[in-house]
Order: C-alpha cells, then sequence, then structure tokens
C-alpha cells in the first residue's frame, strides 16, 4: 500500500510540549520538511490522526525531539488487549536495536490502550536525513510488520 498519500490527508497539529497548546493545523505540506524540524523546534511535536492507522490499531502518532536525549520520540496508544503485552514487548525488543532501553510501555486500564513510546533512531531504516513524511512511513511499517507477526 502507499502510504505517502495517505499521511497527505491525515489530520496534524503542531503542539507545545510544555502546555500542549495548539500552535498550528498543517496540511501536507509540512510533511515535506526534514525530521530536524523537531531538534531545532524542542518545544514542539506533531501530532497526526489518519485513517491509516486504523489497521495497526494506532488512535494517533505523536513524533518530537527528546529534550534530554536528543533523539526523536514517537508515542502513540495501541487498541489492543492486554494479553497482548508479552508479544509486544518480545517484538519490541528484538526489533528496536537497543532493545528496552528503546522503549516505554505501559497498558492504561482506564483507557483499554496501550502507551508506546519509541525512539525512532533504533528502528532499522532510521538516518538523520529523514522528512517528516518518511520517518512516519518509517514507524507506520515498523507496527504494520509487528501486526503481521501476531497473526
Amino acid at each position: 500500500m502507499e502510504t505517502g498519500s495517505k499521511f497527505f490527508e491525515a489530520y496534524m497539529e503542531r503542539g507545545n510540549k510544555e502546555t500542549e497548546e495548539v500552535l498550528s493545523v498543517e496540511s501536507g505540506e509540512f510533511l515535506k520538511q526534514r525530521i530536524d524540524y523537531f531538534k531545532k523546534h524542542k518545544e514542539e511535536f506533531l501530532y497526526v490522526e489518519s485513517e491509516l492507522f486504523d489497521s495497526i490499531k494506532a488512535d494517533a502518532i505523536s513524533f518530537e525531539s527528546d529534550d534530554v536525549f536528543g533523539n526523536y520520540d514517537v508515542m502513540l496508544g495501541l487498541q489492543l488487549q492486554k494479553k497482548f503485552g508479552p508479544f509486544i514487548e518480545a517484538f519490541l525488543e528484538d526489533n528496536l536495536k537497543r532493545g528496552k532501553l528503546s522503549y516505554d510501555l505501559m497498558f492504561s486500564a482506564d483507557e483499554g490502550i496501550w502507551n508506546m513510546n519509541i525512539a525512532l533512531d533504533d528502528v532499522a531504516g532510521f538516518h538523520p536525513d529523514l522528512t517528516i513524511l518518511e520517518a512516519y512511513q518509517l514507524i507506520y511499517q515498523f507496527l504494520e510488520d509487528m501486526f503481521k507477526q501476531m497473526k
């Protein structure tokens, strides 16, 4: 599936990390920028909602540069039952360069979702010259691979 055009149709907000205030609703043109935009604007994050995410059970995917470690963080909620925890954790450990150091995973019983943070820098195929679109395509492919193994 060609995911690029679907991302251009997505709902996107740039927000302030500290206040979560919406700074701007973005068009697909924003995705053409390099990911280092977020190193230059450390106070910002990008929140993306897309029907594309339904197939990977994600509600939305946020992207930012980590203030402390300087890596690129991807944050999302996975709409999966708690019983899938061991599988998700094993997949992340096996497929991220630094294993447990590359992610945070916590189940929210109130919401019935897995809150997941991943260091995009540790996903195979990452390089610092990615565009924001390419970064979203990379994480989408990573999660799609996880779901293919789950079935």
